[in-house]
């Protein structure tokens, strides 16, 4: 099940905040995992100014995607419920409400960007971001 989060309890923070950071770590190997965790904290204070969409099933936070206007600062998904369609679900949620989308994704996420790209983004840019990592720029538009 899909909800929009509006107010986070503390509850739900850590629990978003902990999938965020786990899954981070799986998916970029190629940054040290020290950099995610000197990123917590801000993660932390800027979640609940997002807009987030999370999945749950049976009261259990399973994923999330996180926005802010109609850039997608991530869709994270706990390891052992990956490629079951929920970050699709998720990211069609986020279509459904806007026009128009934008995300920034590594380069070396070849999952991701294949992903990405099967859903209609189109790359727009690139860049290095703060890791040193080139990051592609993705749109989408309705």
């Amino acid at each position: 099940m899909i909800k929009k989060i509006d107010v986070l309890t503390s509850f739900e923070l850590d629990e978003i905040v902990q999938i965020w950071l786990t899954a981070n770590c799986e998916a970029h190997p190629f940054i040290p995992e020290s950099y995610w965790q000197k990123n917590v904290e801000f993660v932390k204070e800027e979640l609940p100014k997002a807009d987030l969409y999370i999945y749950c099933e049976k009261n259990k936070i399973i994923g999330f995607l996180g926005m802010n206007d109609t850039y997608i600062a991530g869709i994270f998904v706990l390891n052992g419920y990956r490629n079951l369609g929920i970050g699709q679900k998720l990211l069609d949620e986020a279509k459904q409400v806007h026009d128009e989308l934008t995300l920034s994704v590594y380069a070396k996420n070849q999952k991701a960007v294949n992903f990405y790209k099967k859903q209609g983004f189109q790359q727009i840019n690139q860049q290095t971001d703060n890791t040193g990592e080139i990051e592609y720029q993705l749109l989408w538009k309705k």
